[in-house]
């Protein structure tokens, strides 16, 4: 009794002591509350919701515009649309899903948890971060103002020239999509930028190159591929901007320009963006499919070299969009290899995938069901990708429907079912809420028998010889009764994900109480709360394995520990910094304050794009001397953010 009344008075000095501490880091990392704290934060927490969100909009707007033109489609010789409103729905469709959701919505998943798995407490550049988030929203607003007054793009997601051309185009659809797929470019390489140094210099201490979970590695690649792949297409796009505005002839032959070179700059580009929109998605696969198989995931390191392998080799076979353009012999015997070589790393991520599930004891959770429902979908992506590897197949099937089927299984197929699967494991750290698994599950086989009832029968009809790209067709083809099968099951896709969308929201007032770890699983971000502090970690987390949780459980009967005792940051608004490799603690980060300047900048970015669109010349200089002024506001040295505290080792 004496020994329980003497250590009482200090247990209850430490709890009080402890409170005391989580309430000044709250004060020191929390935003201001009201409009101007929203719109001025930098937490990296507010901006993952904030890309989810808006990219499940953007996906809401392309699945509409899809669903229109399935109803054109359900049948020979319908009449629902013009040709011109055709082109302009379907170039909206595709630019919305591949820029406008895919990259974006996985960007929120990494932006919310790249901290939180690398046991820091925020992004590297917090203001860049926010910065990269406000001109996404604002690009894609842009395009759809242009859609909105009836000048929406009317050449495609691939925007081809010579039809792109003004002699061919003269309104000003494509200087729309031009501009704003400019300002795209800004935010994916700001964002991209932003990843790459905190997966180098911001990891927990102890998260050596070996320990880092796929999901960052999934996201480094694809920034990696960025940021070599951007300014191609960029400058295509800016080109072409210059071709029409005044008549550069890069792409006009009449001028000695080279038609060809649009495609080469653009695929250059947009092959690895497939890799973009589909490596982070693998990645959360990868991470989460472990964690209801009650076990590691089976050959990491050989996942991670697959990981970057597909986005070096993805850089290599850009060609074969397009074999059937003429192109001598010896490029398509080179590039179409190439393309078949880029399948073998994809297969050994399968492969690790099963072989995890073989040999651990699976729970079959509605996240366990959407990865199980990716893998299936993956590998019939990836076969019909096969097909079009080979340049004779390829040359026949090209410009079909079976083209259309493919895309839609490697680009929304597996990033859809991956991301929704991911919303079921991650929501509760989010939000600090269960979704509901009943819903989830009738979610699930909705989603996956509507996108293969909607896209398997596309191969048929391409294989019969429908092309793409036309906005009705004939009578007598033998198209109709497919066609109707597709947009049946478009319709129950929909269906899928708005039953998603009503868990989300049901769920976020009313679902069961998460905690901190409601799955059980083996990563940093399930060790803080749900959702987490505005400060993301308490103690610097000091890491000994690939799985610290799991490796904290099996080691607590031996009194040892895989996570150390961690460092604690107490001198203002800071972040540890380690090194590349090893992730030794290196330096003490001032983190900056909220700043309203990312919005302001963005919009003076955008402002510009507008005027340049009006032809206003004055607007377009008046504006960059307004960008140059917020630029140097937002870069000006601060000696609290110059301050580099002296080396500290946990």
């Amino acid at each position: 009794m004496a020994v329980t009344d003497y250590h009482r008075p200090v247990q209850l000095h430490g709890v009080a002591r402890h409170q005391r501490e989580q309430r000044d880091l709250e004060e020191i990392w929390r935003s201001e509350p009201g409009v101007l704290g929203w719109l001025s934060t930098v937490d990296h927490k507010e901006y993952g919701k904030r890309y989810i969100v808006t990219a499940f909009a953007f996906l809401l707007l392309g699945g509409i515009e899809a669903l229109v033109m399935r109803i054109q489609l359900a049948g020979p010789n319908k009449s629902l649309l013009t040709p011109e409103q055709y082109n302009q729905l379907f170039s909206m469709h595709g630019l919305t899903m591949i820029f406008l959701y895919a990259q974006p919505v996985l960007s929120g998943f990494s932006v919310f948890l790249f901290p939180l798995i690398l046991g820091t407490r925020d992004m590297a550049f917090p203001r860049l971060n926010a910065f990269s988030y406000w001109i996404y929203l604002l690009s894609g607003l842009f395009i759809y103002a242009g859609f909105a007054i009836g000048y929406g793009p009317n050449d495609g997601w691939f925007n081809y020239v010579p039809y792109a051309l003004k002699q061919y185009n003269p309104g000003p659809n494509m200087d729309f999509y031009a501009l704003g797929m400019i300002l795209f470019g800004i935010s994916s390489t700001a964002g991209a930028t932003n990843f790459v140094v905190t997966f180098l210099r911001a990891r927990a201490p102890g998260m050596s190159i070996n320990r880092i979970p796929i999901l960052a590695w999934g996201t480094l690649t694809t920034s990696f591929g960025i940021l070599f792949s951007v300014p191609a297409v960029s400058l295509a796009f800016f080109l072409l901007w210059t071709d029409r505005q005044f008549e550069t002839h890069f792409f006009d032959q009449a001028g000695r320009g080279q038609p060809l070179l649009w495609q080469h700059l653009f695929w250059i580009f947009a092959h690895p963006w497939v890799y973009v929109v589909v490596l982070p998605a693998m990645g959360i696969v990868s991470d989460a499919l472990p964690i209801f198989c009650r076990r590691p995931l089976v050959g990491y390191t050989v996942v991670v070299l697959a990981t970057v392998a597909t986005m070096v080799m993805g850089f290599g076979v850009w060609l074969h969009h397009m074999f059937a353009t003429g192109i001598p012999y010896l490029a398509l015997s080179f590039f179409s290899a190439a393309s078949f070589v880029i399948t073998v790393p994809s297969a050994v991520a399968v492969f690790a995938w099963i072989a995890t599930i073989w040999t651990g004891r699976p729970v079959v959770s509605t996240a366990f069901l959407f990865f199980a429902g990716f893998i299936i979908t993956f590998v019939i992506g990836g076969v019909s990708g096969v097909m079009t590897a080979a340049a004779p197949s390829d040359q026949q099937l090209t410009d079909t429907y079976f083209v259309v089927a493919h895309i839609h299984y490697v680009l929304i197929g597996i990033n859809v079912l991956a991301v929704m699967g991911g919303i079921h494991v991650w929501f509760p750290k989010i939000t600090g809420r269960l979704l509901d698994e009943r819903l989830g599950r009738w979610c699930f086989w909705t989603t996956f028998a509507g996108f293969n009832i909607a896209f398997l029968p596309m191969h048929w009809t391409g294989l019969a010889g429908m092309p793409r790209r036309i906005y009705t067709y004939p009578d007598g083809f033998g198209w109709g009764a497919v066609n109707l099968v597709t947009t049946i099951g478009a319709f129950i896709l929909a269906l899928g994900i708005l039953l998603l969308l009503v868990n989300v929201i049901v769920s976020r007032s009313r679902g069961a109480v998460a905690g901190p770890d409601p799955w059980g699983g083996p990563t940093l971000e399930w060790s803080v709360p749900s959702p987490p502090p505005s400060y993301d970690f308490e103690v610097m987390p000091a890491v000994a394995s690939r799985h610290p949780l799991w490796e904290e459980h099996l080691d607590e009967a031996s009194g040892s520990s895989s996570m150390g005792r961690g460092l604690r940051l107490d001198d203002g608004k800071e972040m540890l910094t380690t090194t590349a490799l090893d992730a030794e603690p290196d330096a003490i980060m001032k983190m900056p304050e909220d700043s309203i300047a990312p919005l302001l900048t963005a919009l003076a970015a955008t402002a510009i794009g507008a005027a340049a669109l009006l032809h206003s010349w004055g607007i377009v200089a008046i504006g960059g001397a307004v960008l140059l002024l917020l630029l140097l506001y937002w870069l000006w040295p601060r000696r609290s953010l110059g301050q580099i505290a002296e080396r500290k080792h946990v």
